[in-house]
């Protein structure tokens, strides 16, 4: 039987310690490519940046004594994908997994993560994708510390990604998000979410005293948990410490009734 193909990436970059603990737990399932960008990404969302620059190096990497020829890409997580697809793999794969992300991924701030950025670049190419993140803290974020242990986040991505393999994505479904707790061990329930409706990581202002000087908005990480229904991924991976599953679709299209639709239509506008 031929091996399943798979598409490894990022958006940490190609050195990143999450994503060789990927690698390692999906090379039971397949053939496990890596496309990653040469360079730290996170933040990159779907991004297709002109300034990219689309250099491709092959690499051989050591990792725990096996040697994996790897892709470097000058671009970012979604043109890592593409380059990956268009030029690198000789077929389509069967799956592409992106991450496994220092940091959880989760509301309405999943847009702007190079993480599941790559997995809709893929999802757009009805390829299945997984995007995979695991709670850190912030220190660790734009790190490859070797202090995070991603032993327990590669357990559920080969977990999810030989489901997907065997059975593919549910109806309706054009990616999944999945989230692990920094606590979590093998036995932690997977449970499926939705997407919370509050801003997880807020934007802080740039300190500088003019604008001239160079200016990072950073951010930081609240939310009230009160808010948040039992089934959101916030409340799954913060409040009951489990690992959240979060079904995606690429349509945007608000579920609003067609008849509310008609009455925005149908009501007179008076301009002031």
């Amino acid at each position: 039987m031929q091996k399943k193909q798979i598409l490894l990436t990022n958006d940490d970059g190609i050195r990143s310690p999450g994503l060789w603990a990927a690698a390692e737990a999906l090379s039971t399932l397949g053939y496990v490519t890596v496309v990653a960008p040469r360079e730290q990404s996170s933040g990159t969302g779907r991004s297709l940046p002109t300034s990219s620059d689309g250099i491709i190096e092959q690499e051989m990497l050591t990792v725990h004594g096996q040697q994996w020829p790897v892709y470097a890409v000058g671009g970012t997580p979604a043109q890592a994908v593409l380059h990956g697809l268009l030029e690198i793999m000789p077929t389509l794969p069967d799956l592409v997994v992106s991450g496994i992300n220092y940091g959880e991924n989760v509301a309405t701030g999943i847009t702007v993560s190079g993480t599941v950025g790559a997995a809709l670049e893929a999802a757009s190419h009805f390829i299945p994708a997984l995007a995979v993140s695991l709670e850190t803290d912030k220190e660790h974020h734009l790190s490859y510390s070797l202090d995070v242990d991603f032993s327990t986040a590669a357990h559920f991505t080969a977990e999810v990604a030989a489901r997907l393999l065997k059975q593919g994505l549910p109806p309706g479904v054009d990616l999944l998000k999945l989230d692990v707790p920094s606590n979590a061990t093998s036995a932690t329930p997977l449970v499926w979410t939705r997407l919370s409706r509050q801003r997880y990581f807020h934007p802080v202002r740039p300190d500088r005293k003019n604008w001239l000087e160079r200016g990072y908005i950073g951010y930081e990480m609240k939310v009230d948990l009160a808010l948040e229904q039992s089934d959101s991924d916030i409340f799954v991976l913060l409040g009951k410490r489990q690992v959240s599953l979060t079904p995606l679709t690429l349509d945007f299209t608000s579920s609003i009734p067609r008849t509310e639709l008609d009455k925005f239509l149908s009501q007179e506008c008076v301009k002031e």
